[in-house]
């Protein structure tokens, strides 16, 4: 992904899969809204989509094969159906199973929520998979860009956020960083994000609470924005995505690109 045009990379949030707590046994609606969603991003103007097992909480540190063989055909499905280029999230930390559904489906990046150091979370202790990563990465070579959060939402840090953010960069690997805010839908701290744009040698992406009224003031500061709640029926993170507030969004960084 070129991130010389600073770019909006719209969430498809799944509905919960296959072995997940509240699947409700329609696999072919879940594909079907999946798709649906992409192609609201896709008309709204959107530069990306990335695809969210959202729905299957409580989320697993690393999820279950039946997972990525769900993931992998929505994935699919949507490839198939929308030219936007696709990323792949998977929940809660299995960034080797997003590289692997992502390298079958010839995504374009993943989001890894913890590649280096330590997150203290609602799933317990996550450690970073940056090694294990890598290998991958090594033994199945592709364009693949991992994106890799730094001090992640839903999580409690104890190391700097400096440290923490060359530590991904450095020793990570990582493509891209996203810097989020406490939650999902939270607003991003300025100040952290301020920072990371002064000191991260890699794009810098806002990963929460990027809405139509903050646009303006992140957008100095960032090379790309993950965009999931704002854009939702009443801003709600569980609606369906609203095409007309996604229009509104795309409209209003399409200006802020010109000035």
């Amino acid at each position: 992904m070129n991130f010389e045009r600073k770019v909006l990379i719209g969430m498809v949030h799944l509905k919960p899969l296959p072995g997940s707590y509240l699947y409700d046994g329609n696999t072919d609606e879940i594909v079907e809204h999946a798709i649906d969603e992409a192609k609201k991003l896709e008309k709204a103007g959107f530069d990306a989509v990335m695809v969210e097992n959202f729905g299957d909480v409580p989320f697993p540190k690393t999820v279950e094969k039946i997972t990525v063989a769900a993931m992998s055909v929505i994935a699919k499905a949507i490839r198939e159906e929308v030219s936007l280029p696709l990323g792949i999230n998977v929940l809660r930390n299995d960034g080797i199973a997003a590289y692997s559904i992502a390298y079958a489906v010839k995504a374009d990046f993943i989001r890894v929520n913890v590649l280096s150091g330590v997150a203290y979370t609602d799933q317990g202790i996550i450690e970073g998979i940056a090694y294990e990563l890598t290998k991958l990465r090594k033994l199945l070579p592709s364009k693949i860009k991992v994106f890799a959060d730094v001090h992640v939402k839903h999580a409690y840090h104890f190391g700097e956020f400096e440290d923490a953010l060359r530590d991904t960069v450095e020793r990570g690997l990582a493509d891209a960083v996203i810097i989020s805010g406490r939650a999902t839908g939270s607003e991003v701290d300025l100040e952290k994000l301020k920072k990371a744009k002064e000191i991260s040698p890699v794009p810098v992406i806002v990963g929460s609470g990027t809405t139509y009224d903050n646009l303006p003031k992140l957008w100095k500061y960032a090379d790309g924005f993950i965009v999931g709640t704002w854009i939702k029926k009443d801003g709600k993170t569980k609606n369906d995505i609203d095409l007309r507030r996604a229009k509104k969004l795309v409209e209003l960084a399409n200006e802020l690109r010109n000035w």
